[in-house]
């Protein structure tokens, strides 16, 4: 049987990232959050001084750079590794700033481009499990399995209050 590609989709705090972690674990699959990649070009903009409201030079960035998603490679609590250009900034990227950030940066239409074509070559790798918004529809439309999680309005509250 050839690896599959799984995508997850659902609004936030519908559990994507905590079902895709658990199932990526248990078929040992390379559990992969396509936010990360928003926050690693923040990250990468923020690091290297460029404007982030400078759409075409963030979009430049976001086509130029090599974002790599692997397994965890430290034990320390990591769900996968995040690396810009062989930098590891697995941490980095949850840092008050780049979530200041974030938001405007994945809103850019270039941007999203530019990542999608690197999502879409990770999940044509297969043995993944691909999270986040759009995954089924845009992202991995040929996806082999997809599954779209959703939570009460009262639920998905609750748990946004646990993350902050």
């Amino acid at each position: 049987m050839k690896p599959l590609s799984i995508a997850i989709d659902g609004p936030a705090a519908s559990g994507k990232s905590t079902v895709g972690g658990i199932l990526a674990a248990r078929l040992g699959y390379l559990y992969f959050d396509t936010g990360v990649m928003y926050r690693a070009v923040t990250w990468a903009a923020l690091n290297r001084g460029i404007a982030i409201d400078d759409e075409p030079a963030v979009t430049r960035l976001a086509e130029e750079i090599a974002i790599e998603m692997l397994p965890p490679t430290e034990d320390d609590g990591r769900q996968f590794t995040v690396r810009v250009d062989g930098t590891d900034i697995t941490w980095d990227i949850r840092s008050a700033e780049v979530n200041r950030y974030v938001s405007p940066v994945s809103a850019y239409v270039g941007v999203r481009k530019a990542l999608l074509h690197k999502q879409r070559e990770i999940g044509a790798a297969g043995k993944v499990i691909m999270v986040g918004r759009d995954i089924g529809t845009v992202v991995l439309p040929e996806a082999d399995v997809k599954i779209y999680l959703d939570a009460t309005l009262e639920e998905r509250a609750r748990v946004a209050t646990w993350n902050r």
